[in-house]
């Protein structure tokens, strides 16, 4: 059995990451068609932006990882659902703070304004991707009543 958890890991995470590079598509799409339609160097609209980016992704990823990723441990029942929401909002605020924090930190190079907005992104989503990971596979999917059955027997 232990074995069977060990081999999950690595396969889940490859699924995960597959979800995740569609919802690097929608995320990063999204705030592009924003910036497109849109545009501006507003720190509070940029910061609306990624959060709609963002939020449509996570929705993407809750239906897709929910099906596929950890299906066996997936029950949609509402305390999944408040827990994977909790994760989101964490997500949101790693990917928030990164995305403004790389955003101002190349403000002061010569990097021009699209790039710059798509590389903050770009590295805004990768840490909010491994963050997020962690939290759903040890936080949200967790099976803690397996767990519990184990452990009495």
């Amino acid at each position: 059995m232990a074995q069977q958890k060990q081999k999950r890991g690595p396969l889940q995470f490859l699924q995960f990451g597959v979800i995740g590079f569609a919802n690097a598509g929608i995320d990063i799409g999204t705030l592009n068609l924003l910036l497109i339609f849109f545009h501006t160097d507003d720190r509070m609209l940029l910061l609306l932006y990624n959060t709609i980016a963002y939020s449509l992704a996570v929705a993407n990823s809750y239906f897709w990882n929910a099906s596929i990723t950890f299906k066996r441990s997936a029950k949609g029942n509402n305390r999944q659902r408040i827990l994977f929401i909790i994760q989101g909002l964490v997500s949101l605020g790693v990917s928030n703070l990164v995305f403004l924090g790389t955003n101002e930190l190349l403000d002061y190079t010569a990097v021009p304004n699209w790039l710059r907005y798509n590389i903050a992104k770009g590295l805004a989503m990768f840490l909010s991707f491994l963050a997020s990971f962690f939290m759903v596979k040890y936080f949200v999917f967790k099976d803690f009543g397996n767990r519990f059955i184990k452990e009495e027997n």
